[in-house]
């Protein structure tokens, strides 16, 4: 009796999908198909477009000191260190208990004259134990002849943006003429002002100068080398390449050094979204001022080196941009002072083609419509769709990081996993929804310090799989979904895309369950 139930259920399971494949279920994903494949070619022709620029820009070795005019400020004896401008140089942090020390350090040893730089700590720790570790080192360099100042608030109203609008209020600020921002695990060589500043002296047009950011842990885990991938791209690429044509790039929160008068004329800090970095820089890009990016300067720093982690950063760095572009497209297009060209730029190659498209047709295209075609054999995706493409849009990512080349293909599938939450925050600050505007501080675990010590290797002593096995669903559903796919296809299609579907489909399993290790520290 049950058999014949189970055969009754079965049948009808079977007459269901026969009646809405063909009406319903096929002309719907072939739709989905084209706009894919167009959503695809936008971004192949965006990255080609990129690796020719930098070609040109690597042949005829165009430096951006070349482009502007630089020249080291010099000492003059009959007006002392008056020759060099006023400086201010803020470090906004938040219960950094790893890491205090190295950027107040750094700062602190930054080569400028002393009574012509000031060190501005902005403290929005709440735990008290750690506010008084760092107002002690604070005194300690205050001690030693530093003009350091520690700041602190009532609250975190707007998190780190909150925190370094409250700094600039401050009337000592009034006489300084630039700002350099460091976050807590960055670490500047003592020579970056004497680099970065001389753009900012010689060049009025000239609104902020951003440095590259060097990763100090970048060997800790598989997890570190695949951010290491992915961002050495965003630097020797995208950086370059709006330095270049443009003036223009996204601030990166960091390691630069801003104009006042051109942070000010923008309107200053803003925390209507999670990327207030990349709001000013918009903001100030509209109003004509210039860029440049110093690529062969770097600042050390340290990657997220465990899952959770990441995760909570890259949520912040989808989901911002994609609410900013909500908030911003209707005010760029209308903007009178910069070019049609500029706006061009800003609108679809800037917003919503790197920051909206490219997350969207990774996990959409290849993570869910094209394994639907092993299921809907009547749809085909063509081979330059499904090979040729995303092989070009891969290997032009990969050029960044060489060293790197053999674990290129484990980084495709890391991407295609993170491709799933950055969609889903990428969405969340379009329409913006739920947790548009959360903020988690990146953990630190202090591996920039650890690198300075000879007994590294003795401190990582333990070794931990995932976030305490915390169970990712969403991940999960798409690996299952990727594996059935896989054994579809294996067992009945034509397509053989199983190989890449089992891997796949394993790699968000990985992801989905929290087998993600790394080494940490014992506390």
């Amino acid at each position: 009796m049950d058999l014949i139930y189970s055969d009754g259920i079965t049948s009808q399971i079977g007459l269901f999908w026969q009646q809405v494949r063909a009406p319903l279920l096929v002309p719907f994903l072939r739709i989905m198909v084209f706009l894919c494949l167009a959503m695809s070619l936008m971004l192949f022709v965006e990255r080609v477009y990129m690796g020719i620029i930098i070609v040109f820009i690597k042949l005829l070795r165009q430096k951006p000191e070349k482009k502007y005019k630089w020249e080291p400020i010099k000492d003059d004896l009959e007006l002392a260190n008056s020759s060099y401008p006023m400086l201010l140089v803020q470090i906004p942090m938040y219960n950094e208990r790893e890491v205090y020390q190295l950027s107040i350090g750094a700062a602190c040893n930054l080569s400028w004259p002393a009574d012509r730089i000031l060190i501005q700590v902005l403290d929005d720790s709440t735990d008290p134990t750690i506010k008084a570790m760092v107002e002690k080192e604070c005194r300690r360099w205050a001690g030693k002849g530093v003009n350091i100042k520690y700041e602190i608030r009532d609250n975190r109203k707007g998190y780190k943006a909150g925190a370094l609008k409250e700094g600039m209020k401050h009337n000592y600020v009034k006489m300084c003429d630039f700002v350099a921002i460091f976050d807590a695990d960055f670490q500047p060589e003592f020579d970056f002002l004497l680099r970065t500043v001389p753009f900012l002296v010689h060049n009025p047009e000239v609104g902020l100068v951003q440095a590259r950011w060097k990763f100090v842990n970048s060997d800790e885990c598989l997890l570190t080398r695949m951010q290491e991938m992915s961002l050495d791209y965003h630097f020797s690429v995208e950086q370059e390449v709006g330095s270049a044509t443009h003036a223009f790039f996204g601030f990166n929160g960091t390691a630069g050094v801003w104009r006042i008068s051109a942070l000010n004329e923008a309107g200053g800090w803003k925390d209507r979204t999670t990327v207030e970095d990349m709001d000013l820089a918009v903001r100030a890009g509209l109003k004509g001022w210039k860029f440049v990016y110093v690529g062969d300067l770097k600042v050390k720093n340290e990657l997220p080196s465990t899952f959770k982690a990441y995760r909570y950063q890259q949520h912040r760095w989808s989901c911002g941009p994609a609410n900013l572009f909500r908030k911003m497209a209707v005010e760029i297009a209308a903007n009178k002072k910069v070019s049609m060209w500029k706006k061009f730029y800003l609108i679809y190659s800037f917003f919503f083609v790197r920051k909206i498209i490219a997350h969207i047709v990774t996990f959409i295209f290849y993570c869910v419509v094209m394994p639907a075609t092993v299921l809907i054999p009547e749809v085909q995706v063509p081979i330059w769709g499904a090979v040729y493409i995303p092989s070009t849009i891969t290997l032009l990512n990969a050029v960044g990081t060489p060293r790197s080349l053999h674990l290129l293909v484990f980084w495709i599938l890391f991407e295609n996993v993170m491709s799933l939450h950055r969609t889903k925050a990428t969405f969340i600050g379009l329409f913006e929804v739920g947790t548009v505007n959360e903020w988690v501080v990146t953990e630190k675990l202090g591996d920039a310090l650890k690198a300075k010590t000879s007994t590294k290797a003795s401190k990582r002593s333990r070794f931990r799989i995932g976030d305490r096995f915390k169970v990712h669903l969403l991940e999960v559903l798409v690996g299952l979904y990727l594996l059935f796919c896989g054994w579809y296809d294996y067992s009945f299609g034509k397509n053989r895309f199983y190989i890449y579907l089992f891997f796949q489909g394993m790699a968000f399993l990985v992801a989905g369950f929290g087998y993600i290790g790394v080494f940490v520290p014992n506390s």
